[in-house]
């Protein structure tokens, strides 16, 4: 959508995916009407959503500054493409419709693009609550630690990248959007692509986002995501090819691929073929070095009967430990 003279166009978008998370939509609306920049537009989209997300925006398409989109279920990476072609702003951010920005978000994530004509991505920092035992930041000890970041940077683990970050328009556009076709893994495979198009990431080192964990089950997409994260890396072997980006990413690759040989393993093990699939996942131990694993295949020795539930029990604690990650954030 172009802009007139007469209506120019906000400084930054921000794009509000809300399928299932009507009862959290009004806090994150609540969030952005309270950032200390103003000159911003928010489009919330409703992709076929089972809950009534209508209701929870109608209140706020009071403030024009909010527009609401209802489309058929296509997906998240479907939804965010189509609310983006809808936006006017220069700038784009993303924020989940369970999560929250802090009130000066939007004022840093401007500031640091503004600032810096070779960023490609400006993130933050963000804090992990909802369903875990323990709050936590996103980015950990050991990352993040300058101010700009490369691809190299994101495959070493040394540069994590919130999914509530901030790009140009101009760059998503030349690079095609999301990818519909990845149902999971899709933050991970925009922020690589990014970097594949040119530019570096602009990381402003303050908690400046709330990532909401909810308590459903990660164990069914965990393989999905696995599986998403695969092709990003497939992606980058494939756009540079022979170089240290591509070896880093050969790396990652197969470490998924035993990932996903633990998973089914385990996945066949709570089916029920304990026998056989507890075989295959002991050929898996060298993935497997926390002791709690040592204990518990010694226990399984004398008690397969066991592996089912303590396996199972592993799957549903997951759901309240995942925190955020580039590889791992589920869409």
């Amino acid at each position: 959508m172009n802009s007139s003279p007469a209506q120019p166009a906000p400084r930054i978008a921000v794009i509000v995916p809300a399928y299932g998370v009507a009862q959290f939509l009004p806090a994150a609306l609540d969030s952005l009407q309270a950032q200390s920049l103003g000159d911003w537009e928010a489009i919330v989209i409703d992709d076929g959503a089972p809950d009534d997300v209508a209701g929870a925006v109608q209140p706020y398409l009071a403030d024009p500054r909010i527009r609401f989109l209802q489309t058929s279920n296509g997906g998240v990476s479907s939804a965010r493409n189509r609310a983006i072609a809808e936006a006017r702003a220069p700038l784009i951010a993303l924020l989940d419709g369970d999560d929250l920005f802090r009130p000066d978000y939007l004022a840093a994530m401007v500031a640091a693009m503004d600032a810096d004509p070779y960023a490609c991505i400006a993130t933050c920092n963000a804090r992990v609550f909802g369903a875990v035992a323990i709050e936590s930041e996103v980015v950990q000890a050991g990352q993040n630690r300058t101010a700009t970041g490369t691809l190299a940077d994101l495959l070493c683990g040394r540069l994590n990248i919130y999914i509530g970050s901030t790009f140009r328009r101009a760059d998503f556009e030349a690079i095609g959007g999301f990818d519909p076709a990845m149902t999971h893994a899709e933050d991970l495979d925009l922020w690589v692509r990014l970097f594949l198009h040119g530019g570096h990431v602009r990381y402003v080192d303050a908690v400046l986002g709330d990532y909401r964990v909810r308590g459903v089950s990660a164990s069914r997409h965990l393989l999905k995501m696995i599986r998403g994260n695969m092709c990003v890396y497939d992606k980058i072997i494939a756009a540079r090819p022979g170089s240290r980006e591509a070896e880093l990413a050969l790396t990652l690759r197969t470490r998924e691929e035993d990932r996903v040989a633990v998973e089914e393993a385990v996945a066949a093990v709570i089916a029920g073929d304990t026998d056989v699939a507890l075989r295959a996942l002991r050929t898996h131990r060298r993935q497997m070095r926390n002791p709690g694993w040592s204990l518990a295949f010694a226990l399984w020795q004398i008690f397969p009967r066991l592996a089912p539930p303590m396996l199972a029990w592993r799957q549903s604690r997951h759901a309240t430990t995942v925190a955020p990650s580039p590889e791992f954030r589920a869409g």
